[in-house]
């Protein structure tokens, strides 16, 4: 994994190379160039250790997307704002199965730090909901609730919310 300003540096350096290509009437390699380039720019915003560990999440292989975050040494130098708050979200959502006051200090972060959509952002609160609430703070619970269902515009988590609220009732 690169610094994120080395991706930078990177991809100004493949874009000057493809400018000297252009002026040496090399137009296929500096078009190549060009679009070489974009790969460092696209990784600048999407990070590639995230990338992986979201891939072993999807599979269900939590060991192995831990393994993956443990290769960002140090999150707040190596990664942009909103990809500090998908770390977070993923540390939180893997965390979540063994330790919970943990895994609240890691989905609060997230919020904090934003996420990209809203998908994500209703799921945190979710689980943030869940959490308050084993926790007995029900008013908490309830106002994460409405939040997570405003978000969740394509009515995927519906069950779920629908769920937990029948299990507020109950308390």
């Amino acid at each position: 994994m690169f610094n994120k300003n080395i991706k930078l540096v990177l991809a100004a350096l493949v874009i000057a190379f493809a400018v000297y290509q252009f002026t040496r009437n090399e137009i296929m390699t500096g078009i190549f160039l060009i679009l070489f380039s974009g790969i460092f720019i696209f990784l600048y915003f999407k990070n590639e250790i995230i990338l992986l560990a979201f891939m072993r999440l999807r599979k269900q292989d939590f060991e192995g997307a831990g393994k993956w975050l443990d290769k960002i040494k140090n999150p707040e130098a190596a990664l942009v704002t909103k990809q500090q708050g998908y770390y977070n979200y993923l540390r939180g959502l893997m965390i979540s199965q063994t330790s919970l006051t943990k895994a609240e200090r890691y989905f609060k972060k997230a919020i904090s730090l934003g996420l990209n959509m809203d998908q994500d952002l209703a799921v945190a609160k979710l689980n943030l909901a869940g959490i308050a609430m084993t926790k007995r703070r029900k008013r908490e619970a309830t106002t994460l609730l409405t939040e997570a269902k405003k978000l969740d515009k394509h009515n995927m988590l519906a069950d779920q919310i629908k769920a937990m609220k029948q299990q507020m009732r109950k308390i």
